[in-house]
């Protein structure tokens, strides 16, 4: 064998090595990719289910708020019996939630929900406070109007508390109006979504003391629900003069003649399935140890000189709640106003300069010249399980 030959066999001899080196780097790659491969399907899953535990302990959290919501239209409020769920299906899914909820309307409640999806799980865990209809000093659903030199400021309050707020869920344009030289001492909050510049229209030398913005979502207003006990009770005529005195019950309507006052003694509740009328200087008294509570279904309407006259000069003293039915409120005072009004399908209108203290939340308001509306903060804090309109919030929660 020649050098050529030899040479040649062994260029061939090398090749083997170097196939089953290319081979044996071929198998390492490609292991490596499947582990890559599986690893992250891996790491897909656990996430996936992760986050599908997530959205079911969120939504086992967005349950049990409404299921505590839901019992606070059942009066007496029954704090023995709590909502609980217990491995529910969410729809179109393979994940579970469970909520417990503990605690008593005196410490506060805490709810504890927990979402499993395959062998993941997560939780989440919240307390609730009582939220009470009365947050805003005017909360006016489609909007305001304050015409000249009218003002809106607060008392009540302390040193700590959030400023007076004047809000609506509109974001129509000039949906909240300041007329000549009107004054609002506080924040204003326009719908969301709402430009505050566009939503929000001054006049002439009209001010906003505080921040002007917009809400982060369209804030709802629980609905009204006439007690059981009002409801069940036999239908009575119309109030018609103030010579008798009337007990808590279900009535027609009143109807004051001209000049009558109609005494409230004691703590008095009045379901009125019609209108409510104040004729010219008629007045409805609530001495200064009683208190009226008003859920209507028809109009108010107080004529020249008439007055809700709340001796007490306490807010809480006089509450007037308008139902679906109620649609329209006319005030014009002899007196100054102290009391609530929670009426969401109303027009509202205070008509002379006297002074109204207390709240106001309906579906439009206006105030007309140089009267002036003063928020009571304290609205804010004194607020019962058994009051009507009240909703449970999220105070603070955390994660795990």
């Amino acid at each position: 064998m020649n050098m050529h030959k030899l040479l040649k066999s062994k260029r061939r001899g090398s090749v083997i090595p170097l196939a089953m080196l290319a081979v044996a780097m071929l198998l390492i790659v490609g292991t490596g990719l499947l582990t890559l491969g599986f690893n992250s399907r891996t790491f897909s899953v656990r996430t996936a289910s992760q986050i599908a535990a997530r959205s079911a302990a969120d939504a086992g959290l967005t349950k049990a708020i409404y299921e505590m919501n839901q019992k606070l239209n059942v009066k007496p409020w029954d704090g023995d019996s709590l909502p609980l769920a217990a491995n529910q299906t969410l729809p179109n899914c393979c994940s579970f939630l469970n909520y417990t909820i503990t605690g008593d309307i005196v410490n506060g409640y805490t709810i504890e929900s927990v979402g499993k999806s395959n062998h993941a799980e997560q939780s989440v865990k919240c307390t609730l406070k009582l939220k009470g209809p009365f947050e805003y000093a005017i909360f006016a659903i489609q909007g305001l109007e304050l015409k000249n030199s009218a003002v809106v400021d607060w008392y009540n309050f302390d040193d700590d508390d959030v400023v007076m707020k004047v809000a609506t869920n509109s974001t129509a344009s000039s949906a909240i109006t300041l007329k000549n030289s009107a004054t609002i001492n506080g924040d204003v909050i326009v719908g969301a979504g709402g430009d505050p510049d566009d939503v929000i229209e001054l006049k002439n030398s009209a001010t906003i003391t505080g921040e002007t913005s917009a809400m982060p979502a369209e804030q709802e207003l629980p609905p009204i629900i006439v007690p059981q006990w009002l409801q069940s009770m036999t239908l009575r005529e119309t109030i018609e003069s103030g010579d008798d005195i009337y007990p808590s019950g279900k009535y027609e309507g009143i109807d004051l003649s001209t000049g009558s006052e109609l005494y409230i003694l004691e703590n008095v509740t009045f379901y009125i399935t019609g209108d409510v009328t104040l004729r010219n200087s008629a007045k409805i008294i609530v001495e200064e140890n009683a208190s009226l509570v008003l859920y209507v279904g028809g109009k108010i309407e107080g004529k020249n000189g008439s007055a809700f006259n709340n001796e007490a000069q306490d807010p809480k003293k006089l509450k007037i709640f308008g139902l679906d039915g109620c649609d329209q409120m006319s005030f014009k005072n002899g007196s100054e106003f102290y009391g609530v009004i929670y009426a969401p399908n109303a027009d509202v209108t205070f008509h002379n300069s006297a002074d109204a203290y207390g709240s106001i939340i309906v579906k439009n308001f206006e105030q007309k010249n140089s009267a002036t509306f003063h928020y009571d903060a304290s609205l804010r804090k004194n607020v019962s399980i058994d009051d009507p309109a009240i909703a449970f919030e999220v105070s603070n929660w955390n994660e795990n």
